[in-house]
């Protein structure tokens, strides 16, 4: 375990150039004391390694010195192959590229471990867009990486939902987030962080102005937020309402996360007939009409009394379609 922790230190340093004690504990989830004494044993095995002190401190690699202890175990041959996503790698313009990495890595592994990375890919396939969803149509995809990666400044017309649907804006692009088979792009400048969805750019220039990213911002991070915001601003509104055994159970199925998850924890002893009480966030009335459609007799809307009447007049409405002869 501890001869497994040292080889792990060089490869972070390796690629990360300089790390504090902290970084490199939290990076290996041990205590910086553990750090402190792996370092010591490195600094006594001959490894060239020296620590500044200080805010911009941290431990590095002297006189580029590189480990070749970078061969891959059995599991992290196993690993191999779920590490890529072929698909999105395809739709950025770098399918051949991503199949070339894969056949050295393959041509430089041993036989046995060549024979175990071939299993993963045989068994296991991501496919990233929902049931009966075609991916989006993103021309402008491939252009709007490239800025990504070079930070340069893009021009673009976009369409949203919003009055005037369609804006004219310049941004800077800080990276890219593959999400249910949709790509958006996520672009300052600055802390004036906005989401765009690549399908509804209608027209991208690149620039030749470059723009400098801001220091620490995690691409990861950023989105993670940004769903639990999205969340909390679509769902302005709320519903009771009372559901059979059956429909409760297949909420999960039916609903999206954050409906499901809000049915479980509202959710009330079941009354004498077995039904249970929930409340659930909403968008808007004309939203959660075709949510709570779904669920046909085995619900019923309890609040706001106008979404209430409107389940109705829609009801009504079909009652009266239907019993007309065809």
């Amino acid at each position: 375990m501890r001869a497994s922790r040292l080889v792990s230190i060089l490869l972070l340093l390796q690629t990360r150039k300089r790390m504090t004690a902290q970084e490199l504990a939290d990076a290996l989830e041990v205590s910086v004391r553990t750090v402190y004494r792996d370092m010591e044993s490195l600094s006594a095995a001959g490894v060239p390694l020296y620590g500044e002190p200080g805010h911009d401190g941290g431990y590095r690699l002297l006189g580029g010195f590189r480990t070749r202890l970078t061969g891959l175990t059995g599991d992290e041959a196993d690993s191999l192959f779920l590490t890529g996503v072929p698909a999105a790698a395809a739709d950025l313009g770098m399918g051949a590229v991503v199949t070339a990495v894969q056949l050295k890595l393959m041509a430089s592994l041993p036989a046995e471990l060549r024979d175990r990375a071939g299993r993963i890919a045989e068994r296991f396939h991501l496919d990233a867009p929902a049931w009966y969803r075609d991916g989006d149509r993103t021309p402008h995809l491939s252009a709007v990486a490239d800025a990504v990666w070079n930070d340069r400044v893009v021009w673009m017309r976009y369409l949203r939902w919003a009055e005037p649907h369609e804006i004219t804006r310049t941004v800077e692009p800080y990276g890219l987030v593959l999400k249910a088979g949709h790509w958006y792009l996520v672009a300052g400048p600055g802390e004036q962080l906005r989401t765009y969805r690549i399908a509804r750019i209608v027209d991208l220039r690149v620039l030749d102005e470059h723009f400098d990213r801001p220091d620490g911002f995690d691409l990861a991070d950023y989105w993670h937020d940004y769903l639990k915001s999205f969340d909390t601003r679509r769902h302005q509104d709320e519903a009771t309402l009372r559901l059979s055994p059956r429909i409760y159970d297949q909420l999960p199925h039916l609903w999206d996360s954050a409906m499901a998850d809000a049915a479980r924890r509202t959710a009330t002893p079941p009354d004498p007939d077995g039904w249970t009480r929930v409340t659930i966030p909403i968008e808007s009335i004309e939203q959660a009409l075709p949510e709570l459609l779904k669920l046909g007799a085995e619900a019923e809307i309890l609040a706001p009394a106008e979404l209430r009447e409107h389940l109705a007049r829609t009801l009504d409405a079909l009652t009266r379609i239907y019993r007309r002869p065809v």
